[in-house]
């Protein structure tokens, strides 16, 4: 594991337990637990968040995709976040997938596919619509979900993978928070060590190629919210995104939140005490359930 990729683990790891220090259950959430999608019970698994008002009701459905530079982060870390879309009406996945440098690319890939894929065969057993399947990611979450919905939309990009999507699938709408589209190593060691953790080959161009969301994009994408904030290091990039989906006419609405006064860090939505947050997570939803009508 490189230097940077084991300072990303601590240093994020001590910012989300005081982000999330004392927070629970919220007593209107029904939660199941630790359901294993894969072959590996800790990193393939995924929970289940309902609101409890909607017992017996077949609702949305929104996936999560976590963030964490490839290399941190699980469904623990992301409950109290999936567990407040839950209240505002959908049911909510929300999942670990296997991380670098233990497991290389595509394994993040091949394992948000098969979290979908888990959704559509157990849509009746937990109440979840499989015609309205939507899905938020953020951070290095959102670069896998671009890339996933590029695998669901375009054959030729899927053929790259051992893996295909569920026959016919693409997700109804999706959100890409604080997201990295295009992955530049020159000149930046940081990412350079990242993809060395990331990617089998160390960084390849043939590697480097394939990950870049921006141009994996084709007009079969699915309609997105994009977001990013006046603090995130990465808002660099959705302008990346939003000037292909304009070529292409890919139906999509971008935010940007906080101001100079008070800059909104990387991936804010997150934080369960912020007002900004609740006002983005809400309106996310709003835009989820503007394709439920």
């Amino acid at each position: 594991m490189s230097r940077i990729s084991d300072h990303i683990r601590k240093a994020f790891k001590e910012s989300d337990d005081i982000r999330d220090a004392g927070l629970t259950t919220p007593p209107d959430v029904i939660r199941y637990d630790d359901i294993v999608y894969g072959a590996d019970p800790k990193w393939q698994a995924l929970d289940v968040y309902r609101p409890r008002a909607a017992v017996g009701k077949t609702l949305p459905v929104i996936v999560s995709v976590h963030g964490g530079a490839w290399v941190y982060g699980d469904k623990e870390r992301y409950q109290f976040y999936c567990m407040d879309l839950a209240r505002r009406g959908f049911a909510v996945v929300n999942f670990t997938y296997r991380l670098a440098p233990e497991s290389k690319f595509p394994a993040p890939l091949e394992d948000t596919n098969a979290v979908f894929a888990w959704v559509l065969e157990n849509s009746g057993a937990y109440g979840l619509d499989p015609k309205h399947v939507f899905a938020v990611g953020d951070s290095a979450g959102a670069s896998i979900l671009g890339l996933y919905c590029c695998f669901c939309t375009d054959p030729a990009y899927a053929a790259n993978y051992p893996f295909v999507p569920p026959q016919g699938f693409v997700p109804t709408a999706i959100a890409l928070n604080c997201g990295s589209f295009r992955v530049d190593v020159s000149g930046d060691s940081q990412t350079s060590q990242l993809m060395a953790d990331y990617l089998p080959e160390g960084g390849s161009p043939r590697e480097l190629a394939l990950i870049q969301v921006a141009e994996h994009v084709t007009g079969r994408f699915p309609p997105v919210f994009v977001m990013t904030a006046s603090g995130d290091f990465l808002k660099d990039q959705p302008p990346i995104l939003t000037k292909r989906f304009m070529e292409l006419d890919v139906p999509f609405v971008f935010r940007y939140y906080g101001g100079k006064a008070e800059p909104l860090p990387h991936v804010f939505h997150c934080d369960m005490r912020s007002a900004d947050a609740r006002l983005c997570n809400d309106e996310e939803c709003a835009f989820f359930r503007s394709f439920c009508r």
